[in-house]
């Protein structure tokens, strides 16, 4: 079964990553504003598959990590929202952000053991350029408060995801799995690091 999944899971990863997301941002006032933020997540693969690597890389430090770092994340990463609403500018914030995939990937790959501290200050400095992004993309019609709640809730709900992967270390087999989608998140933070370099050439 976990031969199966290891098998099939890069496929599925790349497969995702290449795949055009159909979701409309355009929504109007509170409802809309919720509802676009609580999509924006997933219609950016960059920003979902970093999201998630959070969840599995706390979950492999254990407490308290397991549950501040995926806290840490969305309550910083608002911050971030707010200055990419105010049209603060941030260097190479996309570059940042499949930086962020990749070094995240590469630390659930070889479970990197980082203090608690520095940790955090990683996933901290990672969230703002995130937040940056979500914010700079708010719809113009959609209530900036809403759109905020509504994607500070769908992070919260993919490091959730990622904490339930994580999981699976208490099994060898489920360690191995978790290292090659670790492995999938940085090959991945290196196609879109490369497309953004591309971008500045």
């Amino acid at each position: 079964m976990c031969s199966r999944i290891l098998r099939t899971l890069p496929t599925a990863i790349v497969a995702l990553a290449l795949t055009q997301p159909a979701f409309a941002h355009d929504q109007v006032g509170v409802a809309g504003g919720l509802i676009s933020g609580l999509l924006h997540p997933a219609t950016g693969i960059d920003h979902l598959i970093a999201m998630v690597a959070v969840g599995i890389w706390g979950a492999q430090l254990g407490a308290p990590a397991i549950w501040v770092l995926p806290i840490t994340f969305p309550l910083v990463m608002a911050v971030g929202g707010v200055l990419g609403v105010l049209r603060i500018p941030l260097p190479m914030p996309e570059v940042v952000i499949a930086i962020s995939a990749l070094i995240l990937g590469l630390a659930v790959a070889i479970r990197l053991r980082l203090p608690f501290p520095a940790a955090a200050a990683v996933v901290a400095v990672f969230a703002i350029f995130h937040g940056h992004a979500h914010g700079a993309e708010l719809p113009g019609s959609a209530n900036p408060l809403a759109y905020g709640v509504g994607f500070v809730t769908a992070t919260g709900l993919l490091h959730l995801c990622g904490i339930a992967i994580g999981t699976l270390t208490r099994w060898p087999a489920g360690e191995r799995v978790i290292q090659g989608l670790g492995a999938g998140i940085a090959g991945l933070g290196c196609y879109f690091l490369a497309q953004g370099l591309g971008a500045f050439a």
